[in-house]
C-alpha cells in the first residue's frame, strides 16, 4: 500500500461516506481489490481494464495459478461484474467517477476509507 508520508497528487472530494458506506465498500472482496489498485495509483486513473487485470491477479494470488482459458473466463466474468456492480456502487458513493467513454475510472481520495482500506490491505495480505 502506498506510503503515509508520500505526497498524494490525487483530486479529493468533499463528501465523506460514513463508516456504513465504507465498511459496505469494503465488504466485497472484489470492491477492495478495485480500491487497493486505483489506491496505489499516482493518479488514481486506470481502465476498466487495468482494474480488471488487477483483480485477476489479487484473485489468483489468494488462490495461484489457473490455466489460460480459466483465467480468460475469469477475467470476462471480472469485468461484466465490475462494470455492472461495483465500479456504479463506488461511483454511487462518491469514491470514484467512471467515463464510460473511454472506461475509465478515476479514484477520489477519501481519508476515512483509506484509513480502514489500509488496515484491511494488511489483515488480507500480511
Amino acid at each position: 500500500m502506498r506510503e503515509a508520508e508520500r505526497e498524494s497528487t490525487q483530486l479529493s472530494t468533499d463528501t465523506t461516506p460514513s463508516l456504513d458506506v465504507v465498511f459496505d465498500l469494503l465488504s466485497n472482496r472484489r470492491r477492495r481489490y478495485v480500491l487497493y489498485f486505483l489506491y496505489d495509483r499516482p493518479d488514481g486513473v486506470a481502465t476498466l481494464e487495468e482494474v480488471t487485470n488487477n483483480v485477476v491477479a489479487f484473485e489468483n494470488r489468494e488462490e495461484g495459478s489457473e490455466l489460460v482459458s480459466e483465467i480468460d473466463r475469469q477475467k470476462l466474468e471480472i469485468r461484466t461484474e465490475l462494470q455492472h456492480v461495483h465500479v456504479p456502487k463506488l461511483e454511487d458513493s462518491g469514491v470514484l467517477e467512471y467515463d464510460r467513454r473511454s472506461e475509465t475510472v478515476r479514484y477520489w481520495t477519501q481519508p476515512t476509507l483509506e484509513e480502514w482500506l489500509e488496515h484491511a490491505y494488511h489483515k488480507e495480505f500480511a
